[in-house]
């Protein structure tokens, strides 16, 4: 049987990437905030962001879900140091609306068993910043890979999410309850999230860095699968797997609702990005080829866990 992989791999759209990242973290849209609306705009960044990705994929033949989930901004904190200056929100602040997008390829031969691949879509509600690392770069991954499988067959069904975590509380925290309360058999879980990011000594060095996360033990195979397929397609990251000494937020939220096979595909771990939670987190500082290797990488691995 041919191995669909290479093929998948080659159609990846590099100036698509591009453009996409652009659009949601420049022009038409400097950031996606639930507490910023456009002059002269009636609904705000974050809904306009929404209505962007739902028009992409159902033009692909998706059908998009919407969940809703009230969430309040947070606050900002100045005396702490940038990437740390959110604060939690006070009771009487405004409340707000955030929605889950959902969207998948059924699965032909264990549609039961699901794969699910998620990013938090919104910038950071406290400061004002493009959020281009994070996570513009990891929303436009997924919808690229959600592009790419939009004629494909998996034998299990492959679900994206499109959450919210810069707002309080984070709504991967509803989504997994809510595939908790369904009884979903949700039996990996990709958390992509700032691909590409790193440390000025990497940025120097020009290393394409990659790092798959775990937090738990069921979680290792999932990293495994990113040094396989690194190797396998040559696909050229420096990929290296960790293991957490506890259990992240980022990939806990499915943790601790139970789906223990989890994995977080970041660009470093610590996560080091210069800019991160910056106003300089700017799509013109995005390692554009990083990404696109992130994105065949995440692509590939999701496949192979989609092919059992």
């Amino acid at each position: 049987m041919t191995d669909p992989v290479p093929a998948m791999l080659a159609s990846v759209d590099a100036e698509r990437i591009r453009r996409t990242l652009f659009h949601l973290a420049r022009s038409p849209l400097p950031y996606r905030k639930l507490n910023y609306t456009l002059p002269g705009h009636d609904r705000c960044t974050l809904y306009e962001a929404d209505d962007y990705l739902r028009a992409q994929l159902e033009s692909w033949g998706y059908q998009v879900t919407a969940e809703a989930v009230p969430v309040q901004a947070l606050r900002r904190d100045t005396t702490k140091p940038i990437s740390q200056q959110y604060a939690m929100p006070l009771a009487e602040d405004p409340w707000y609306t955030a929605y889950n997008l959902y969207a998948e390829r059924r699965g032909t031969l264990h549609p039961e068993e699901i794969v699910l691949v998620l990013s938090h879509k919104d910038s950071q509600s406290w400061i004002d910043s493009p959020g281009a690392y994070d996570n513009a770069v990891g929303t436009v991954g997924n919808l690229e890979i959600a592009r790419v499988l939009q004629s494909f067959s998996p034998a299990r069904t492959i679900r994206f999410l499109w959450c919210n975590e810069e707002h309080k509380p984070w709504t991967s925290v509803a989504a997994a309850e809510a595939a908790r309360a369904r009884g979903d058999n949700i039996v990996a879980v990709f958390n992509v999230d700032a691909i590409g990011g790193k440390p000025e000594e990497d940025i120097k060095a020009g290393r394409k860095t990659n790092v798959a996360r775990y937090s738990s033990d069921e979680g290792k195979w999932l990293a495994d699968l990113f040094q396989e397929v690194n190797e396998t397609y040559k696909i050229g990251l420096y990929q290296t797997s960790i293991q957490a000494s506890r259990i992240n937020d980022d990939e806990g939220s499915f943790i601790n609702a139970g789906f223990r096979g989890a994995v977080m595909v970041i660009g470093s771990e610590p996560y080091s990005d210069p800019n991160y939670h910056a106003p300089g987190d700017i799509p013109e500082s995005v390692d554009a080829d990083n990404v696109l290797m992130a994105v065949k990488a995440s692509l590939a691995a999701i496949l192979r866990a989609a092919q059992p």
